[in-house]
């Protein structure tokens, strides 16, 4: 059976303590009402992390996630193909993964052919479904309706992360033409509550970690049909979503998370900044 992303998925801060907090952190959203969680993520500050380090998490969030019988989604990839293939038939190896979020090749600029050969490139040889991750401001590399829409009939292509800033005309083809065992999963924290109601079919955010029991609240409000109610708990996630997001992620989000006591340190590692700190973790 094709693996369908929804709901409320969290992609994990890396708490730079112990494992053991990892592993509280994961416990503590789903709990709270999160559907499955993301390793290795943007919030997960993996750029930062060491290959040892990468297993850790990977293992920890796979111990979890195979105890609570949700997906574990594991973010890999890079602007090199060939590295990208070995990274995700290395992860298959190691990990049960139902899924990599796998980013637009970034700084080399492809065009959007080149973008969809690099996709169909992987996707026919993965061990591992795909989701993209479509996110140009990070990449620099924008990726429109019709080069999704090329890709989005590949079997191994489950589904994407789409964060471009904006509830756009892209987004809206691609909600209205995309077959049914596609996933559109928003990306952009402050924008979740139109995407759901446009047909999304749920949402990765970095400010779930922090908010987690709100949108999964509003999920279940759309999903269910309470149109009025889901939208006024949409319009008051928008500004603590903002104010997550003040700061480079996730140095807001682990302030938070440590003023809340369920991290022992809010520290970041450089180049990020952490907001009260002057050095990093």
């Amino acid at each position: 059976m094709t693996f369908h992303p929804a709901g409320i998925l969290v992609p994990l801060i890396t708490p730079f303590t112990d494992d053991d907090e990892l592993e509280r952190h994961a416990q503590t959203v789903i709990d709270d009402g999160a559907s499955g969680i993301v390793a290795l993520g943007t919030t997960g500050e993996a750029s930062s992390l060491n290959p040892d380090e990468r297993s850790q998490v990977v293992d920890v969030c796979a111990s979890v996630c195979r105890q609570r019988s949700v997906p574990l989604i594991v973010g890999a990839g890079s602007n090199n193909t060939r590295s990208t293939l070995t990274e995700l038939e290395t992860l298959a190896a190691t990990a049960e993964v139902d899924a990599a979020l796998t980013v637009v090749p970034y700084y080399v600029r492809p065009s959007e052919d080149g973008v969809v050969a690099h996709f169909e490139f992987l996707a026919d040889r993965s061990p591992i479904p795909l989701i993209l991750y479509n996110v140009p401001y990070r990449t620099g590399q924008a990726l429109g309706a019709d080069a999704i829409l090329r890709l989005v009939e590949h079997p191994n292509i489950v589904g994407i992360k789409q964060a471009v800033g904006a509830v756009d005309y892209d987004t809206a083809r691609l909600i209205a033409a995309r077959p049914e065992q596609f996933s559109i999963l928003a990306g952009e924290d402050a924008l979740v509550s139109p995407l759901l109601a446009m047909g999304a079919d749920g949402a990765i955010l970095g400010t779930a970690n922090v908010l987690t029991r709100e949108f999964a609240a509003l999920y279940d409000l759309w999903r269910a049909g309470h149109v009025e109610r889901a939208q006024d708990v949409g319009d008051n996630l928008v500004e603590p979503a903002l104010a997550l997001m003040a700061a480079p992620n996730p140095v807001t989000i682990k302030s938070e998370l440590h003023d809340l006591r369920r991290i022992g340190t809010p520290n970041v590692r450089l180049p990020l900044l952490s907001t009260r700190h002057s050095r990093a973790g």
